[in-house]
């Protein structure tokens, strides 16, 4: 049962063929036997879990899943959401021993649709970082190579439904965070519009940017948690009130006469020769099934990485001032007055990166420096927002690589910051726009996953899980069993 897809496990719970509990035990078989060397989760619950779908199976054999449609599926969220009564740390020292007071929106979304959430995921801290390495707990690693990073900051979220142990998990994406461990783990990595999907209680790192999506084995699957995820929220003032869409509804539909471009910058120098190649047989698939595929340029993207960090940084320095020692988590017990409180505190419990950023965005928000850093950072974000409007005047979606290489090895990038930002340099100007970018597996390169990155026009999810579900078909990827 562990191998099933979300929608193959829905079905058989439907017809009768599968229970609830019995998917919550094969999960906690998988984490059993894989967590001692991939290490995705930071805490589980199965107690809870087993007890839950003992609720649900009652339920199925009541009134089948008309009212909730993930009843009884297992699925984890990254440990920076909120989850009622749990420990929610952010893979951060300061954190640690922090018991959340409420569920976040998007959580409590997929409950109410019957999920079943099984743990939280390890993340980069505070989800800096591209490779998890940056969490202060442990080193989530990569299924299909374990001398290899699962990607971040959502590492931990990618590599447990890669290894197999959830149907699906929430992720966040700041700068490629749900869309690069997605396409190093073999999995599909979804980050919807800004504003489609509620951030109310996921712990904020740069609120400009951070937009919760899913991590799935499948585009189907990923489109069948954005159907309950998505929607306006209240208590989130950038949630935008759109139309309820069935995102599954185009899917099977093929995709003849639709425009695609690749973006020339992301196809040159920089990019693994085997990275490129794969992408290129891709893209020759999505031409047989008939799309027209064309290259475009995006002058402004050679800036994206320089704005993104100022921009991203500077948010994370005021978010993260809240973590003072004094309402949240660790407190420095050697401190002899408040000043020295703060300072104790923040030094002990934040790690290296988180304070190179803290630090940075400061530095870029202080007197005197503000328009040189932080306001022109914000004028070349219209400028990318322009780049990609003139590209969705004419195209359905724009494609390139997700990430410049495969899956890297540990130690490789985490003493090089800027080797290690420029992981993310395809997915970074997607959330600088704030538009719906799909990270979909579409090959190995070096018998390591590929994945193909699209992006769309905003609010036009519907368009972009058809075209990724066409990369799909055309890929034939072979998920890892393990």
């Amino acid at each position: 049962m562990q191998h099933l897809t979300l929608k193959e496990l829905q079905k058989k719970l439907q017809n009768g063929e599968a229970t609830a509990v019995a998917a919550v035990q094969k999960v906690f078989a998988q984490i059993q036997k894989h967590e001692p060397a991939v290490k995705a989760y930071l805490q589980t619950f199965e107690k809870d879990a087993l007890a839950q779908a003992q609720q649900a199976d009652e339920l199925l054999a009541k009134q089948g899943q008309a009212e909730k449609p993930l009843l009884g599926i297992p699925l984890a969220i990254k440990d920076n959401m909120n989850l009622l009564n749990t420990e929610t740390t952010c893979a951060s020292k300061i954190l640690k021993g922090y018991i959340s007071p409420y569920t976040a929106t998007a959580v409590q979304k997929l409950q109410a649709a019957g999920a079943i959430i099984v743990g939280k995921t390890n993340l980069d801290e505070f989800a800096m970082g591209s490779s998890t390495e940056n969490s202060a707990f442990q080193q989530t690693t990569n299924p299909w190579d374990k001398a290899r990073v699962p990607g971040g900051s959502s590492g931990g979220a990618a590599a447990a439904v890669a290894a197999d142990e959830c149907f699906g998990c929430l992720g966040s994406d700041t700068g490629g965070s749900i869309r690069q461990p997605a396409s190093f783990c073999g999995v599909v990595g979804l980050k919807p519009t800004y504003g489609l999907v509620s951030r109310y209680g996921l712990v904020a790192f740069a609120s400009s940017l951070d937009q919760i999506g899913p991590l799935a084995k499948t585009v189907e699957d990923a489109a069948l948690i954005l159907n309950v995820i998505a929607g306006h929220d209240a208590l989130d003032s950038t949630s935008v009130r759109q139309p309820a869409r069935d995102y599954t509804e185009f899917l099977n539909q093929d995709i003849k006469g639709q425009k695609i471009a690749v973006i020339k910058e992301l196809l040159g120098g920089g990019i693994d020769g085997a990275v490129r190649q794969t992408i290129q047989t891709a893209v020759d698939e999505l031409k047989k099934q008939g799309a027209l595929v064309e290259e475009v340029e995006m002058p402004s993207f050679k800036y994206a990485l320089a704005a993104y960090y100022l921009v991203a940084t500077s948010e994370a320095s005021a978010n993260l001032a809240r973590f003072d020692g004094v309402r949240f988590g660790h407190r420095s017990k050697n401190a002899k007055d408040m000043l020295e409180l703060f300072k104790k505190s923040r030094a002990e419990g934040f790690g290296a990166e988180v304070k190179r950023r803290i630090m940075l965005g400061t530095y870029a928000l202080s007197a005197g420096y503000y328009d040189a850093y932080y306001l022109k950072a914000q004028k070349v974000r219209t400028v990318i927002r322009q780049d990609y409007a003139k590209a969705f005047a004419k195209y359905d979606a724009v494609l390139s690589p997700t990430s410049p290489s495969a899956a890297f090895k540990f130690g490789e990038k985490i003493n090089d910051p800027l080797s290690m930002y420029l992981s993310d340099i395809a997915t970074i100007p997607v959330n600088l726009a704030g538009l719906p970018g799909i990270s979909v597996p579409c090959g190995l390169a070096d018998g390591l996953p590929v994945g193909l990155q699209l992006v769309a026009a905003e609010f036009a999810e519907q368009k972009l899980l058809q075209i990724a579900a066409a990369v799909e078909r055309g890929s034939r990827f072979e998920r890892i069993r393990l």
